[in-house]
């Protein structure tokens, strides 16, 4: 066929101008053995390849070479077809690069004569990168559950072993090897968990950030104690240096600053085997209100190959799979720690080369503070005996007995008077026979779960029975299952497994506060009421803070004491609750500890305006407290 038989060909259709010529898809006519006889203007606009430019061409010199042998064995088909569809191929572009293309022919032998095919091309290279991409995507998902069960198959089978090594041992020393191998085990299961919940709620877009004044010198010391025994043991160096330009109070989430380096300073320590560990901290810009720090975590490990750093902080993906097999974890915690930056405005990059290093630099914009910002980090391994609810009359319910154990211990080290129920059904039964001050809920119970329980009790004809505190204690804690709590009528939520703190604040939210009162009359046995050996260790034994820090309690307390009568007196609870919280941190650096349970009273029942009719009470005791603390503080300086 000619090329002027072709064009008359062409001509014979009506199609021809509108589906061929200013079509969108790549048409080519190409006869038996390949040689191009025609194309459409399209092929530039893809290929690159100007109109007509290609005709007396061979089409078989443009396919990928490595794909050309499949190619023509495909062709060769098409030819024995009067039809013929979705044949795919890699087809080379006037850049010199290759496209994904896929046709379906039509055989003119078989209608018209003539030995030649005419090919309808579409563009599918988006197509592939989409299903390469998914491939990838479901293969990272298939390793992540592998890992997933090995990571949390090991600790679960360290416990069980501990647990059996436990019955079976007389020896003090062996018990207390096996109880901290279990501890150590229980940790390992805590991070595994905790990083898929945090990465859930991330993504849901439901994580709320702080907003209150810290130090970064105390929060970076205090994360690497955490690693010191582990450094240690590998013979690996750990220190840090900050800047004397970095603002000494910052306002943000201290917290998630902890996630941030517990996780880079984590995989540190975890890939360095010789050499040593570095975290500077400076200051990289700032104005009249904000600071923009600058983190580095430098280290001497393995290092990171370069065709694999691009993807260092996707999910569910690590360097490698023998990485997770020797090293162990979730991978997850880079992704959740460039979310963490990003979700406070700031950006992270990572450098690194096999075999010398890694450095991770992140920064993050703080808004400036002040001391009076400053808010107290509470020791996680304080004496949980200290708090007290004394005769608290309280019904906890719950299925599980290791649980409930758990539960019971602490409330009993607290006072309370503590009733157990196993399911619903008991809980309602020893409601109607008893009565308590509040309730601990389970969710998920046999016979009758903690929602329908707390339905029916939310309908008992007694109004003081059916308003009864209920605070839900569940395992369950995806997004949405604290909603879930709320709708059925439950007044708060804590999730498992909690911390003895976490137990005491929910509870002081929500029971008579008068209990707190009786316990701020009747605290301590020591002469002094003020401690300031906290307030010495955060700067370091510098008399002139240390007077200074006490002139401004002295000074400023009374007068906020005065407002929050009067905001009491006119019931304004919400102003109340910010004074209270104004308080905290002063009382903290003081070493007040017989107020600071009140204080956290006050602030919780002004915020929820519950229980405000003991809340003058409350402030007189907290006034009281006071006075005899500033006639000591007026006798240390």
């Amino acid at each position: 066929m000619d090329g002027k038989s072709l064009k008359d060909y062409l001509a014979k259709g009506l199609f021809y101008k509108a589906v061929v010529e200013d079509g969108s898809d790549i048409i080519f006519i190409v006869d038996y053995k390949g040689n191009i006889l025609y194309h459409n203007p399209s092929v530039e606009e893809t290929l690159g390849h100007a109109p007509s430019s290609l005709v007396n061409e061979n089409f078989f010199d443009y396919i990928k070479p490595s794909t050309l042998k499949e190619f023509k064995r495909e062709f060769d088909q098409s030819i024995s077809k009067p039809y013929d569809e979705s044949i795919e191929f890699r087809f080379l572009c006037k850049d010199g690069t290759y496209r994904y293309l896929e046709f379906n022919s039509i055989n003119l032998q078989h209608k018209e004569g003539v030995q030649a095919l005419i090919l309808d091309c579409r563009d599918i290279t988006q197509r592939k990168k989409d299903a390469e991409e998914l491939l990838r995507a479901q293969k990272a998902k298939e390793q992540f559950l592998a890992n997933m069960s090995h990571e949390i198959r090991t600790p679960i089978n360290g416990i069980s072993g501990m647990v059996n090594l436990l019955s079976e041992t007389n020896s003090e020393e062996e018990k207390k090897k096996y109880l901290n191998a279990i501890k150590n085990s229980t940790e390992s299961l805590k991070v595994i968990i905790n990083d898929i919940l945090d990465l859930s709620v991330i993504e849901s877009g439901k994580l709320k950030l702080e907003k209150i004044g810290f130090n970064i010198k105390d929060r970076l010391s205090a994360v690497l104690d955490t690693f010191l025994y582990t450094s240690k043991e590998k013979g690996i160096g750990l220190k840090y240096s900050i800047s004397t330009e970095v603002n000494d109070v910052l306002l943000g989430d201290p917290a998630r600053l902890n996630q941030i380096l517990i996780n880079l300073i984590g995989n540190a320590v975890k890939f360095t085997h010789i050499g040593e560990i570095i975290i500077d901290v400076s200051l990289l810009k700032e104005n009249k209100k904000y600071s923009h720090i600058k983190f580095e975590v430098k280290d001497t490990g393995v290092g990171i190959p370069a065709d694999k750093i691009h993807r260092i902080f996707d999910s569910f993906t690590q360097a490698d799979a023998s990485v997770t097999r020797r090293y162990g974890g979730t991978g997850l915690g880079l992704t959740i720690v460039k979310q963490l930056v990003e979700l406070q405005n700031g950006t992270i990059k990572v450098e690194s080369k096999e075999n010398k290093g890694t450095t991770f630099t992140f920064i993050i914009p703080y808004e400036k503070g002040t001391s009076n910002d400053l808010v107290f980090q509470s020791n996680q391994n304080h004496d949980i005996t200290q708090h007290s609810f004394k005769d608290l009359n309280v019904l906890l319910v719950e299925d599980n007995e290791i649980n409930r154990l758990y539960a019971t211990n602490i409330l009993k080290k607290w006072h309370c008077n503590v009733d157990g129920a196993e399911n619903g059904y008991m809980a309602i039964e020893k409601l109607k026979k008893s009565d308590f001050d509040i309730i601990l809920m389970d969710v998920q119970m046999p016979i009758m779960d903690g929602f329908e329980a707390t339905r029916i009790i939310r309908k008992f004809d007694d109004p003081i029975k059916a308003g009864i505190p209920i605070i839900a204690l569940t395992a369950n804690a995806i997004k949405g299952d604290n909603e879930k709590c709320f709708d059925v009528g439950m007044n708060d939520y804590l999730s498992k497994p909690f911390h003895p703190e976490s137990l005491f604040i929910v509870i002081s939210k929500h029971v008579d506060q008068t209990k707190l009162a009786e316990q701020s009359r009747n605290i301590s046995s020591n002469n002094k009421v003020t401690n300031l050996s906290y307030l010495s260790s955060v700067c370091d034994g510098d008399q002139d803070f240390i007077r200074d820090m006490i002139e401004t309690f002295i000074k400023n307390t009374p007068p906020i004491l005065t407002e929050m009568k009067n905001m009491a007196a006119n019931a304004k609870w919400s102003e109340l609750s910010d004074l209270a919280h104004k308080l905290k941190p002063s009382i903290t650096f003081v070493g007040l500890e017989s107020a600071k349970e009140l204080v956290q009273a006050i602030e919780l029942s002004g915020n929820t305006a519950n229980q405000t009719k003991n809340m003058e009470a409350m402030i007189n005791d907290l006034s009281s407290i006071v006075k005899v603390a500033i006639e000591e503080l007026k006798q240390e300086i």
